[in-house]
């Protein structure tokens, strides 16, 4: 991950001093409390910053800068708190086990901040500086906040402009959305690419004469940034009150910014907004707003997942751990999820559940296969490296808890006590309920193994394809999973496959490629590579490593992907990312370009 770096803040060190001063425990109340809020403001601010980076990286058409932005980003949360939590401790120790101290500053807290916007960011962050100061205590920390007061919720102004249609879209209409970013470099061909947005909306949108007419276009007041393009996100009104999803692609070149692609599907939405890509960098402050817009695009992701799409990690945290709550009060239980049983982690779900969580065992099962076992911390250090990583639209995004409290009720006994045998360093189970050390979340998809015993030959072809495509950008990001597995993998709501199990995963360029293919029929003597230490990796071997259990799916893979299994593939991959170069990403469907420059990928 790129450093960040913490330069010291005036107004920080002023309350440092003031806390080093108090005299009585009100007096250290107050002083910890407004230190809080301070380091927090701080924070804050450098954070509000970043989408307007993202905007100049995409102007000065800089890849490496959006990247490094990117990284910086996730990273900045648990870098203040990193640094924050320790000498908070050093300047009042007592902190660390005084439960009524903590307990008279979030009074006081939730009082400072209940009107503030950005309540639920503050509160979140005051219980992670906490975390770090209780240190490895098996106490839990709250992953929620108090519900705001009516005043800020006045304060939320709309997000979005509504720009008012009637009759046939006017291109005036569609100019004044690919403006509303407010780039501070011209276009290549605006009224060019208002006629070109407007053609396709013409044949894929707007064709059904008997469909109600768009009364209105309502396009969120800022610019989307991530990678090397910009979108413009909006939604149709129709005369009827249904909406439909409007985003547009915008790519920025030597002759100006110009249109690449027009998304209208749901299914497109889902994989363009989706949590296992790099977070997007939003112009405005008003996630909220902008977070309900989105749902209202994709009503079947969960409200949770907008919150980490657009870079509020910490909030969607808590949205999920909500969301999980409401599932189990309608009557269900945690239980072992369906399937094979996981060798490094253990997972556990239910029906109606939108996620799945896993623990991390003590010791692996006997099916381990990577010699000695580097511990939990290590596992979870794996699944912590691709979270903040851009996930390249083929990897889950893993949602970390830790210190994590919740109610017995919420599992089932018989997992209750499996979790217990299995991982009992990382979970704690006595009366006042389950706390866990630590506990990944993801979003729920069908293991690709399960998905295959019940597709048609056409489904098949399509997610091996698909597949293909996980392989690839996986690659393209730097990691190499070197369990190659199927049921390391798995098919969301649309039919495009993930990798989810990162245990096994390493980065590519500290793979090393060999092959037996250049081995004469019957030499029988130990290839040289064999001696060789670290990951090596046979490109030949990739389909039967996939341990396929249907002959289509087998066939499909050789024929569709023949290209991953060679050397040469590898090896160029490799030498890109050495080099430094910047893969591009495939991230919505050639179907949805609309012309313009070729776009790789």
């Amino acid at each position: 991950m790129t450093a960040v770096s913490l330069a010291s803040d005036p107004a920080s060190e002023h309350a440092y001093a003031r806390l080093a001063a108090c005299t009585d425990r009100q007096d250290c109340v107050t002083a910890i409390t407004q230190l809080i809020l301070t380091i927090f403001d701080d924070f804050y601010r450098r954070l509000c910053e970043y989408p307007y980076r993202a905007k100049l990286a995409f102007e000065l058409m800089d890849p490496h800068a959006s990247i490094r932005i990117s990284e910086e980003r996730l990273g900045l949360y648990s870098l203040y708190v990193a640094e924050h939590g320790p000498r908070i401790r050093a300047s009042l120790p007592t902190l660390s086990d005084d439960i009524a101290l903590w307990e008279a500053v979030e009074r006081l807290l939730v009082a400072m901040i209940v009107d503030r916007y950005e309540a639920d960011i503050v509160f979140s962050f005051a219980h992670s500086l906490r975390r770090i100061i209780a240190r490895e205590s098996w106490r839990p920390v709250a992953y929620s906040f108090p519900p705001p007061s009516r005043l800020r919720k006045f304060s939320m102004a709309s997000a979005h402009r509504r720009i008012p249609v009637r009759g046939r879209i006017d291109l005036d209409v569609l100019e004044e959305a690919l403006q509303v970013p407010e780039f501070s470099i011209a276009f290549r061909d605006l009224r060019g690419d208002a006629e070109r947005i407007r053609a396709r909306l013409d044949r894929r949108l707007f064709a059904d004469p008997t469909a109600p007419p768009p009364v209105a276009l309502d396009v969120i007041e800022a610019g989307f940034f991530r990678d090397r393009t910009a979108f413009v996100v909006g939604r149709w009104v129709r005369s009827d009150e249904s909406i439909v999803p409007f985003v547009v692609a915008l790519l920025n070149g030597p002759a100006g910014i110009h249109a690449d692609a027009v998304l209208c599907r749901v299914s497109d939405i889902h994989d363009l907004f989706s949590s296992t890509l790099a977070n997007f960098h939003v112009t405005t402050r008003l996630y909220y707003q902008v977070c309900v817009f989105l749902y209202s695009l994709m009503p079947l992701r969960p409200l949770g997942h907008h919150y980490s799409t657009i870079g509020y990690n910490h909030i969607g945290k808590v949205v999920i751990l909500n969301e999980i709550a409401a599932q189990v009060r309608a009557g269900a239980r945690l239980r072992r999820s369906p399937g094979a049983a996981g060798t490094v982690a253990l997972g556990f779900t239910f029906e109606g559940c939108s996620y799945h969580l896993k623990v991390i065992r003590d010791k692996p099962t006997a099916a381990y296969k990577w010699g000695e076992f580097p511990g939990v911390a290590a596992v979870l250090e794996k699944y912590r490296t691709v979270h903040e990583i851009n996930r390249a639209g083929s990897m889950l995004d893993n949602v970390m808890y830790f210190n994590l409290g919740l109610d017995q009720e919420m599992f089932d006994p018989i997992l209750l006590d499996e979790i217990w045998r299995e991982a009992s360093s990382s979970v704690l189970v006595d009366q006042d309920g389950v706390f866990l050390r630590s506990l990944i979340v993801q979003l729920k998809i069908t293991p690709l193994p399960v998905y295959l015993e019940s597709a048609s030959d056409g489904e098949i072809r399509a997610v091996i394809f698909s597949l293909g495509h996980c392989i690839r950008n996986n690659a393209a990001t730097n990691i190499f999973n070197k369990d190659l597995d199927c049921r390391n993998y798995g098919v969301g709501r649309y039919g495009r496959v993930f990798l989810f199990d990162y245990d096994a995963v390493e980065k590519l360029t500290d793979v090393k490629i060999r092959t037996n293919t250049d081995r004469e029929p019957g030499e029988e003597d130990i290839p040289s590579w064999f001696f060789e230490t670290g990951v090596i990796f046979l490109p030949e071997e990739l389909e039967y490593g996939m341990s396929f259990n249907n002959d289509h799916a087998r066939r499909c893979f050789r024929e569709v992907n023949a290209d991953l299994m060679t050397v040469e593939y590898w090896v160029d991959i490799q030498q890109k990312l050495l080099r430094g170069e910047v893969p591009p990403l495939k991230m919505y469907p050639n179907a949805t370009r609309i012309g313009g420059e070729t776009r790789r990928g």
